[in-house]
Order: structure tokens, then C-alpha cells, then sequence
């Protein structure tokens, strides 16, 4: 392997290490006790209007798969998102944030 190679993989190797080192030590936002508790209130919001996940899901355009993973924690939404869903669900925004 010329030198320019090994430049490349010893920078993927540090930069892949760093990522699996940071990743032990900082835990993802998606797990953590506000984002769970935004996603309870979501699915709690869809069950009191009466919804299913395929219903929802053809209201924002998206798949049932799309909506299963965010009511699973497995998937980040945003401000915005959250601000589709409240229209969905007739819930004010700061039901889901308190």
C-alpha cells in the first residue's frame, strides 16, 4: 500500500475509534428522558384522538414503518415535525414539552 493509502485508512481507522469511543461516553439525545417522555405523550396524543399509526401516517404523507419507529424511540423528529403531529392530534404544542 502506498503512502497515501495508509494516510487514508489510519485516518478512517481514528476517525471510526473516535466515534466508537465518543459514542460509550456521551449517550444520543434520542435517549434520553425528554425525548421518551415527548414520544409517550405522542403516542398518548394518537390514541385519545382515536388514530391508528396507518391513519396518522397517510395525514403526514409518510409510512406506518416512519411513525413506528418515532413512537419507538428509534427515530429523531424535530420542532416542526412535533408541530405536524399537535395539528394531527388538535393538541397544543406544549402539551408535548411540559
Amino acid at each position: 500500500m502506498g503512502e497515501g493509502g495508509q494516510l487514508h485508512y489510519m485516518a478512517v481507522w481514528n476517525i471510526t475509534q473516535w466515534n466508537n469511543i465518543l459514542s460509550n461516553i456521551i449517550p444520543r439525545a434520542i435517549y434520553t428522558k425528554d425525548h421518551n417522555a415527548i414520544v409517550e405523550r405522542l403516542k398518548k396524543a394518537r390514541f385519545e384522538a382515536g388514530l391508528g399509526q396507518v391513519e396518522v401516517a397517510e395525514k403526514l404523507g409518510k409510512t406506518q414503518s416512519y411513525l413506528s419507529k418515532i413512537e419507538s424511540g428509534q427515530r429523531r423528529f424535530d420542532v416542526l415535525q412535533l408541530k405536524e403531529f399537535a395539528k394531527i392530534y388538535k393538541k397544543p404544542l406544549d402539551y408535548f414539552v411540559k
